[in-house]
């Protein structure tokens, strides 16, 4: 650590390097999604589809309307990256899932995050365990209290 920086930082000192990573992270996402057509909100959807989700789940996870969600999933599906599914257990419910392209586009985008892969590959095989091991630690209590 710097000499103007305490060797034990502070919270607001912790939350204000999170949230700067967190932003160059996500500025970093929405030009690579650009790439591909996509905004930022739709490459998101795609990277929470690991499997089937109801679009309320969406609406939650985006932190908007439902109904914000009903036209995003549109553009996807017009787009063939996402496709709707009755929920097997609620034919009501509308369960969203990647196509196989839909998980090949947001795989290149992921890929083509030039910025956040050009920040981890200065972080050498130690480091990297280090910050996943922290990283892993500080997930559960962020999506808990979401």
């Amino acid at each position: 650590m710097s000499a103007t920086t305490p060797e034990t930082p502070t919270k607001l000192q912790l939350l204000e390097l999170l949230a700067a990573i967190g932003t160059a992270q996500w500025r970093d996402f929405a030009a690579a999604a650009a790439h591909h057509g996509l905004t930022s909100t739709q490459a998101k959807v795609l990277a929470q589809l690991n499997g089937p989700l109801p679009m309320r789940a969406l609406a939650t996870l985006l932190v908007c309307d439902a109904s914000n969600v009903t036209g995003i999933v549109d553009r996807l599906e017009g787009r063939g990256l996402v496709r709707r599914e009755a929920d097997a257990s609620d034919r009501r419910v509308k369960n969203v899932v990647a196509t196989d392209e839909g998980r090949e586009v947001i795989r290149r985008v992921r890929e083509e995050m030039q910025a956040t892969h050009g920040a981890l590959d200065t972080l050498g095989a130690e480091d990297s365990a280090t910050l996943y091991g922290l990283l892993a630690r500080l997930r559960p209590g962020m999506e808990n209290n979401a």
